[in-house]
């Protein structure tokens, strides 16, 4: 067998099977050094099927958001890291390897740039334009950099905002006895439910998606899954007035249910969202269709479906409006919810702040924030040293 031959050989076990990718474990080497089988192994690990949202698709979180442009880009970064030496560095544009340059050992060993459009372009639609000709892909935060490691990604984040925000307006960060309402329960927004209860609140989850509740059942993110809008109410009320942290998911539309729960008056203490509406034709389900009938509108008429999405957003928005005056602490979480909103006619769509400014950043002027760290061996013993070290060297 030649080079070639074992190298291509080598590319079909990694990532030939898009349902089967898994990242090599232990410590034996597949590419040239531990410098280039990081990348390596955190890409692979992007695309783990117990990780990954879609992995046949390439999706690890967000949406739309991927790891490699398509099955064939994939192969050619493996093709790349798995050659790449110490005094080399890859070039990834768009989810494609694009050069490899000669450089040193103390330069990276990969450089990404991901969805990058000249501004008078940078529009969804020039940008699904170049994406359906195969030039582009959306990496989102962390999987188009290799970098995603689940909803723990996120989940000291979360907690920090939700703690964050009963520090500023209750006076503790301590949320047992308060409420929280929010939606969506994928890669990212799935942290909520764990990080309300491990600050102490119950936490009303609203999720279109019911094999996303499956999920964070199973992964114990969620405590319960409740069988209607009255159940999940009596459940978090009862929780809520005992004191006791709680989670519970229930299926349906946000755009539905939250200017229901406002008409109603029924009261949170904090109102938020974390649906994917930045991306509407992808992230988004238009109220009154299941995932399955949105994505066969997706595919038959994506201006339609994006007209139906956009005017979900608007109800959505108005009613986390209400629950503003209502006198709940609405925040937005990130996902340009609010805009667009606002560019569907809601002019006070930004009338509630986001969560960086009101939450995160004073915790950033005072040097706190996330530090994230990997076991490349797969091992979990590997994760308990290097926390008995930290322990060791943070005592306080």
């Amino acid at each position: 067998m030649t080079a070639v031959d074992t190298l291509s050989a080598t590319v079909e076990a990694l990532c030939g099977d898009l349902s089967t990718i898994r990242a090599p474990r232990g410590t034996e080497l597949n590419a040239q050094s531990w410098a280039t089988e990081a990348p390596l192994r955190m890409l692979l690990n992007n695309l783990d099927a117990d990780v990954a949202e879609l992995p046949e698709q390439l999706i690890v979180y967000g949406g739309s958001g991927k790891a490699a442009r398509n099955h064939e880009a994939l192969k050619a970064i493996v093709a790349s890291l798995l050659r790449l030496g110490d005094d080399e560095t890859l070039l990834v544009q768009s989810g494609k390897p694009v050069g490899v340059f000669r450089t040193h050992p103390g330069a990276p060993r990969v450089l990404i740039a991901n969805s990058l459009l000249v501004p008078h372009w940078a529009t969804w639609d020039e940008f699904r334009r170049l994406e359906a000709l195969g030039l582009t892909m959306f990496g989102q935060m962390t999987a188009g950099s290799w970098i995603y490691i689940g909803t723990q990604g996120i989940l000291q984040g979360t907690y920090q905002t939700f703690v964050s925000a009963g520090e500023r307006h209750f006076g503790s960060p301590d949320l047992a006895g308060r409420t929280i309402l929010t939606a969506g329960l994928g890669g990212m927004g799935g942290a909520q439910a764990l990080a309300a209860t491990l600050a102490g609140g119950a936490i009303l989850c609203v999720e279109v998606d019911p094999a996303r509740i499956r999920r964070r059942l199973d992964t114990r993110y969620l405590d319960e899954a409740a069988d209607s809008l009255d159940d999940a109410l009596a459940r978090i009320r009862a929780a809520a007035a005992e004191r006791r942290p709680l989670s519970v998911g229930l299926e349906g539309n946000a755009a539905e249910i939250v200017p229901e729960l406002a008409r109603r008056g029924e009261h949170f203490d904090l109102v938020t969202d974390q649906t994917a509406a930045h991306d509407p034709l992808t992230g988004y389900v238009p109220a009154g269709l299941s995932v399955e009938a949105a994505a066969e509108l997706r595919a038959d008429d994506p201006d339609e479906y994006l007209r139906r999405a956009r005017e979900s957003i608007v109800r959505h928005v108005e009613g986390l409006l209400e629950y503003v005056r209502q006198g709940s602490y609405v925040f937005d979480y990130g996902n340009n919810l609010r805009g667009e909103a606002y560019a569907a006619g809601v002019e006070e769509a930004f009338t509630y702040p986001g969560f960086v400014p009101a939450y995160i950043r004073p915790l950033f002027c005072k040097g706190v924030g996330p530090f994230r760290w990997v076991a490349l061996s797969g091992d979990e013993a590997d994760i308990a040293t290097i926390d008995e070290t930290l322990r060791g060297l943070f005592q306080d």
